[in-house]
């Protein structure tokens, strides 16, 4: 008896926020389905996001996930079945101050959060940072020197005037070597460790899964998952996706909150 064929793509690597999941958190049946007959096919589901592993971990386990997951851009690689970090990667202090000090010599003051490394790190944020998702959970503290009581994975940071898309371009402009600047989200500029993106992570969890970058599929709706498309066979943006992503892309679908993803997985596994 003949072997089955091979699925169409062997991995299938989703961002969270605008991209799997609706604006309420959720995931719709619709796309659960969907990655349920593509699981059936033989193609393993990998979530690739921007959200360090404690924000994560609910999230995987309401999908019914006990694998891998790419965490905080790249530099977490998390097993939530073990519920522990395979492999991380810090933004030591001295870099992070040195960079925000850059940053505010151009653009001015500017507010700044730090997410923790490891499976129970918290997100700190100083006096004026504004979570950009209410839902996700955060720790005041009362000075910025504060954010560096313990190791770091990245840095989050929000201007009171200028645009997600001008404080990049600024922050790209002055950082130079000394971190990766990235924009995850509505609100959420980034600086994480030099040279690690969401490529970075998901080749280092497609090496631990056993498969190859030419049997990857890749959903995102941000700048940020550029590296991740550019890695991947494919690369498809959602309808809501930011344009320097979808000016990359190989495809755009509908939106997430119109399954987007299910409506290629559906044509990809039918």
């Amino acid at each position: 008896m003949a072997a089955p064929p091979p699925p169409a793509y062997a991995l299938i690597a989703t961002d969270l926020d605008g991209t799997l999941l609706r604006g309420d958190d959720t995931v719709s049946e619709r796309t659960r389905a969907a990655l349920g007959r593509a699981a059936a096919a033989g193609a393993r589901h990998l979530v690739v996001t921007g959200r360090p592993a404690p924000r994560v971990r609910p999230l995987l386990a309401a999908l019914g996930g006990g694998g891998l997951a790419v965490c905080g851009q790249g530099a977490q690689l998390y097993d939530a079945a073990a519920d522990r970090l395979l492999w991380s990667v810090t933004l030591d202090r001295e870099t992070a101050e040195t960079a925000l000090g850059k940053i505010e010599a151009e653009v001015g003051e500017v507010y700044a959060a730090v997410d923790q490394d490891g499976v129970d790190g918290l997100t700190l944020i100083e006096p004026g940072y504004r979570m950009p998702h209410p839902t996700l959970p955060a720790v005041r503290v009362e000075r910025r020197d504060e954010l560096w009581r313990a190791p770091i994975s990245k840095v989050l940071l929000r201007h009171p005037g200028l645009s997600d898309d001008e404080l990049a371009a600024a922050a790209r402009g002055v950082v130079g070597s000394l971190a990766t600047v990235t924009m995850s989200g509505p609100g959420t500029v980034e600086l994480q460790p030099r040279g690690i993106t969401k490529a970075t992570g998901l080749a280092l969890a497609a090496e631990h899964l056993g498969v190859r970058r030419e049997d990857a599929l890749a959903f995102g709706d941000m700048p940020n998952d550029i590296p991740m498309f550019r890695w991947a066979a494919r690369g498809v943006a959602m309808a809501n996706a930011h344009p320097e992503l979808k000016a990359v892309a190989d495809e755009v679908t509908t939106s997430n909150e119109d399954d987007g993803i299910a409506v290629v997985l559906e044509r990809v596994f039918p």
